[in-house]
């Protein structure tokens, strides 16, 4: 596996010895993903949601209602920094 590569396609900058670390561990999730590719799944049926902490499935689907919106003030009241009533963040650019 070439973890530079992948790195450049994310546009990452790695060193060779982090490529060294990574790409033994990338190794291991391929090879998992592989196997889970090999398991037949033609009799289990698709599942919507997902399970509570016991383990039980849950049932994710609910009624779509409208409901009244948070509203600007409470939306940013824990937002570490605003400006005109909008989120601040960091420039990407």
């Amino acid at each position: 596996m070439d973890v530079k590569k992948i790195a450049k396609l994310a546009h990452l900058e790695i060193t060779d010895e982090e490529a060294a670390v990574y790409s033994p561990q990338m190794a291991k999730i391929v090879g998992y993903v592989e196997q889970l590719n090999e398991l037949d799944t033609g009799d289990v049926e698709p599942m919507l949601g997902g399970l509570t902490a016991a383990g039980e499935a849950t049932d994710a689907i609910r009624e779509d209602e409208a409901r009244e919106s948070l509203g600007t003030e409470a939306a940013l009241s824990r937002a570490p920094a605003s400006t005109d009533g909008h989120f601040q963040v960091p420039k990407v650019l």
